[in-house]
């Protein structure tokens, strides 16, 4: 395989697996061009064109090479530490990082949208949704507006190393892993989803180190009511202000991969028990079912910085 063609599998991946379904997504991208098509020769200039076919900013190609690739460093985080230790390692084609580096991560607000749709289907009106998220969204565009986005990516360019980064389209994945598990168990006690959750490979990996699934607020004896997965996926934490609106919908019980204090404690203020399965070890869940596809394709994976590698192909 080549870098742009597992580029094009992330992206393909992502809306296989996306909660918004294919045929929303594709409206989205439409609706992008249309509304690139209207803009002016200045403004088209400034458009990140990227964004009429793959609809998650948080996915990028950031230092491409021609080679075919054979051997890939994988990690939930990428810095200059790993690039030197892929320059230690030799014969690293690609180096994957799954939290997003340089234009990605200066995009990462832009995949936010994606949360508002996914409480929409738990019964948070949409337009209380978007409405909420809008604000939140702009908070988390000035947060990292100061970060230093392409320090790990010039330090690529200077060693030769070929850099891309896979976000949101693996958090998808790990959403619809666990939705259509926990879904079809339909669990009745805290506890038991507690249980469950632990019962996943990359969790118990992460037992092992203290990292494993924690209950946040509620109880294990308390009743789930009904569960909802909308702290996986969508790019960063989203809205305090939701919990309200979340317990108001009938939902009981949250599943995330971690959580603010500042959101933990609205999240108990408002009944709702808060399981967070772990940061590093979900994502090494969604990063582990795309790794799997690119070893279907003869790619030796080598994991670093927080990745649980646990294979599911034979």
């Amino acid at each position: 395989m080549t870098i742009k063609q597992i580029y094009d599998l992330a992206i393909k991946v992502g809306i296989k697996n996306d909660p918004r379904g294919k045929e929303r997504i594709n409206k989205i991208l439409n609706r992008k061009k249309e509304q690139y098509e209207k803009l002016s020769k200045d403004k088209k200039a400034e458009f990140d064109l990227e964004t009429l076919i793959n609809p998650y900013s948080d996915t990028r190609i950031l230092v491409e090479n021609k080679k075919p690739i054979k051997r890939i460093l994988a990690g939930i985080d990428i810095g200059v530490s790993e690039l030197l230790l892929a320059e230690k390692l030799k014969n690293i084609d690609l180096i994957i990082s799954h939290h997003p580096l340089g234009k990605a991560l200066a995009g990462l607000d832009e995949v936010m949208d994606l949360q508002a749709e996914v409480l929409s289907q738990y019964g948070i009106p949409i337009n209380v949704a978007e409405s909420l998220m809008k604000k939140r969204i702009s908070e988390v565009a000035r947060g990292i507006s100061a970060i230093n986005h392409n320090k790990t990516v010039d330090a690529a360019n200077l060693l030769n190393l070929a850099l891309m980064c896979v976000h949101t389209p693996t958090d998808n994945m790990v959403a619809m892993f666990l939705k259509e598990r926990i879904e079809k168990e339909n669990f009745e006690y805290v506890g038991d989803l507690m249980k469950f959750l632990k019962s996943i490979p990359e969790y118990q990996k992460a037992m092992e180190i203290k990292a494993g699934p924690k209950l946040f607020t509620g109880s294990e004896n308390n009743r789930t009511g009904k569960i909802a997965l909308t702290e996986i996926t969508g790019g960063a934490e989203g809205s305090k202000d939701i919990y309200e609106k979340m317990a108001t919908a009938g939902i009981g019980t949250i599943v995330g991969m971690h959580i603010s204090e500042e959101h933990r404690k609205q999240a108990e203020k408002n009944h709702l028990n808060v399981v967070i399965a772990g940061h590093m070890s979900s994502d090494s869940l969604g990063m582990n079912l795309f790794l799997d596809q690119l070893e279907k394709n003869k790619i030796k994976v080598i994991p670093c910085s927080g990745l649980i590698r646990v294979k599911r192909i034979k």
